[in-house]
């Protein structure tokens, strides 16, 4: 075993060296994916990828981190805790279940401290058809000059243009229209891109490679930035499919906490276009597939979009003040990441729950 404690990084190249240690004490292969940039301290990147069982396995779960970059630091400690826990791995290898770690599906975002790709892309917006027109999303349009102002910190007029618009509109309005995905402004918030991604291409290869033989599919993706700090509220990841939903809430809910919907409004989360899960069904179409958003809340939701903001700001504007800068980066690391060991056990008690649960729904 390893101390909860430990298996959390402060930076990802940190990050990626405990689990590829973990992986080698595991005695896993790892199967890297160079990325074709460096890190901030110019360090190699790479999606990292381990298959723990048989491969080709009829029956897979996926363990998925920092899809959203800066999101990582969170997922990447779950990944090594388990890969130390013995009790877990005997479990998944008694229910006859292998298990697939991706490790960094956005290693630029996680040692950038962003929550974008390389490219200026919130790779969960990604998974679209880019041959056919892209949705335009009207009311984000509007609010672009008020999200990314000119100035950091806004000014007094920036922020009452803002609340009026939320008046006006309402609260989930106002989250629908930020967070839902957004196709035309490529320095804006939720940008889904233009094209395919790099790490939308490269996880594109590893579900061929991985999970195409898979019978039974399941998949845990760790997220933050929403809901009560702490919780991790399980997200339905997957088409507006009853029979799926269903056994999602089979596997991991309860009826005091069932198994959350965007389709249904139970959600703390909107609507959501392009969602990685998309390349499942395209990918892996034999397969039944069950999946989750595995979603801790950090700051109050409207913190944690200031935070973007502030991040998108930056970006533009890299001649800002260090200290500014500075505080913007660690504001961005705590709308994140909880920086308490509190926390941390909490993301790992959940999460160690939820993939017991998920390899018993997969040996079902």
């Amino acid at each position: 075993m390893i101390g909860i404690g430990e298996a959390f990084s402060p930076r990802y190249a940190q990050a990626r060296q405990k689990f590829l240690r973990a992986c080698v004490s595991a005695g896993l292969v790892v199967e890297p994916h160079a990325h074709p940039g460096k890190g901030q301290d110019g360090e190699e990147l790479s999606m990292d990828v381990a298959l723990d069982g048989a491969a080709n396995a009829g029956r897979l779960l996926i363990v998925s981190s920092a899809c959203h970059g800066v999101e990582g630091h969170c997922g990447s400690g779950v990944q090594v805790f388990a890969l130390h826990d013995a009790e877990w791995r005997e479990k998944a290898r008694a229910r006859g279940v292998a298990v697939l770690y991706v490790h960094a599906l956005n290693p630029h975002g996680f040692s950038f401290g962003r929550r974008v790709t390389q490219e200026g892309v919130d790779l969960n917006r990604n998974f679209v058809d880019f041959s056919k027109p892209l949705h335009a999303n009207e009311a984000y349009a509007k609010l672009h000059p008020l999200l990314v102002p000119q100035t950091w910190p806004p000014t007094a007029e920036n922020q009452a243009a803002l609340e009026k618009w939320i008046d006006k509109h309402g609260a989930a309005a106002f989250q629908a229209a930020v967070s839902g995905g957004q196709y035309q402004f490529g320095d804006g918030l939720f940008f889904g891109g233009q094209a395919e991604t790099w790490g939308n291409k490269t996880l594109r290869n590893v579900l061929r490679r991985h999970a195409g033989g898979a019978r039974r599919l399941g998949w845990i993706d760790l997220h933050t930035g929403l809901g009560p700090n702490g919780i991790g509220e399980r997200i339905f990841a997957g088409k507006d499919d009853k029979a799926a939903y269903a056994r999602a809430n089979d596997w991991w809910g309860t009826p005091a906490a069932p198994v959350t919907s965007t389709y249904d409004g139970s959600s703390t989360s909107a609507p959501l276009r392009g969602l990685m899960c998309e390349a499942v069904y395209q990918e892996c179409p034999a397969a039944e597939y069950t999946g989750i958003a595995l979603e801790y809340g950090t700051l109050p939701m409207l913190d944690v979009l200031n935070a973007l903001r502030a991040d998108h700001w930056l970006h533009k504007h890299p001649e800002a003040p260090a200290d500014l800068a500075d505080g913007i980066r660690a504001r961005m690391r705590e709308a994140f990441y909880t920086d308490s060991d509190a926390w941390r056990g909490q993301v790992v008690s959940q999460a160690r729950q939820a993939m017991f649960q998920a390899v018993d729904g997969l040996g079902a």
